[in-house]
Formats: C-alpha cells, sequence, structure tokens
C-alpha cells in the first residue's frame, strides 16, 4: 500500500526544470523580434542612395566619382560600367562645351569673321543648309576615330586606363590625389547638369523663337 502510493502520487518537476522552461520560453519569443531587426537593418543597407525605394543597383558599389546608385533602369547589368562612364563623360563634356558656345553666340559672341545677326538655331539651320555642319561631323567622327576608339579598345582589353582619361590637363589641376578626386566629381556633376541644360535650352529656344534666357 505504501509503495502504491509512492507511485501514484504526483511527480513535481524540480526547480532546475522549471527555471529551464522558462528561460527556452523568453527565448523563443525574443528571437523573432531580433530577427526581423536584423533583415530590415539589412533592407535598408540594401536600398539606393539616391532612390531609397528602390534596390541597390548591384553594379555600383560606389568606387566611382559621383555614384549615388542612380540607375533606375538598371542599365549596369547590362553594360560594361566602364563603358558607360566613357560615355557618360564624353558627352558631358561636349553639352558643357556646347551649351557655353549655343549662349555665347545669342549673347552676341562671335568667332572672328562669323556672320552676325543670326541666333544659334538659325545658324545651325544654315550650317546644315551650306554644308558646313558635315564638315565639322567629319572633323568630329575623324578625332574620335583615331584617338577616342583606340582608347577605349585598351580600356575594355584590360588595360589601367581610367574612363575619359586622355592625359589632357595644361593647367595642372589634378596636382595630387585629393585634387584630381575633386576634380572627377565637379567634371561629372557638371557634365550630367549640362546634358540635361542644353536639352532644355535647345527645346526652349525652338519653341519660343527667343535667344537668352530662353524663358517666353
Amino acid at each position: 500500500r505504501e509503495g502504491n502510493r509512492v507511485r501514484g502520487s504526483p511527480v513535481r518537476p524540480s526547480r532546475q526544470a522549471m527555471l529551464s522552461s522558462v528561460v527556452l520560453a523568453a527565448l523563443s519569443f525574443t528571437a523573432p523580434v531580433a530577427h526581423r531587426a536584423t533583415s530590415g537593418i539589412s533592407m535598408m543597407a540594401d536600398k539606393s542612395a539616391s532612390i531609397p525605394f528602390l534596390p541597390k543597383p548591384e553594379g555600383l558599389d560606389g568606387s566611382m566619382a559621383g555614384d549615388v546608385g542612380f540607375d533606375p533602369l538598371n542599365l549596369s547589368r547590362n553594360f560594361d560600367l566602364k563603358w558607360m562612364r566613357e560615355a557618360e563623360l564624353k558627352h558631358g563634356r561636349i553639352c558643357m562645351l556646347a551649351t557655353l558656345g549655343f549662349v555665347a553666340v545669342d549673347l552676341g559672341l562671335l568667332a572672328p569673321g562669323a556672320p552676325s545677326g543670326y541666333s544659334s538655331v538659325a545658324a545651325h539651320d544654315m550650317a546644315v543648309e551650306k554644308g558646313a555642319m558635315y564638315v565639322l561631323l567629319f572633323a568630329a567622327s575623324l578625332v574620335e576615330v583615331c584617338a577616342g576608339v583606340p582608347a577605349v579598345e585598351q580600356m575594355m582589353k584590360g588595360s589601367d586606363r581610367e574612363p575619359g582619361y586622355f592625359a589632357f590637363d595644361p593647367l595642372n589641376f589634378s596636382k595630387d590625389a585629393a585634387s584630381k578626386q575633386r576634380m572627377q566629381l565637379c567634371e561629372v556633376k557638371n557634365g550630367r547638369l549640362a546634358m540635361m541644360a542644353f536639352s532644355g535650352i535647345v527645346t526652349q529656344a525652338v519653341l519660343t523663337g527667343h535667344g537668352f534666357p530662353y524663358l517666353y
């Protein structure tokens, strides 16, 4: 009988077992919270710095001047980044010169011997009609074929040439590493601004038929 009462009485858990159960229960509730916080930080880090609601482009690692993760069409995934930077710098340089020349002509600043009394739009149309624009196109193409294409080809084959580099710095603006980095950033920013500005200037000049400031 005494033995039957011992076997039939309920078994009381030890204090160690109760403590272990409480700790495990606490960990089971806290672990998902920590996981969500980590995943949230990771998601924020993988977003584009310039467009926070889009994923960060895989090909843009911030190593190039002016890289702020702006690639909404994801072109860096399908094209070589060096080739695209070469094209960006080239178009930016052309538009910086074009913007300056377009505005200068409309303000009356002409080259020696150039006919006066014509706007930039009218001068362009006349150059196309008279054939002078074809001469300019041929000269630009010749420079591109003789200098631009070989340089880009060497770069794409693995040379250490940086995109847009032609050893042209007559005023020695890039005298040290810090100056070079600053000038590269300035060139990219001003080139991007010039591309937008030239598009707007030409559009306004044609639509309004007036010169600078092309607002009416």
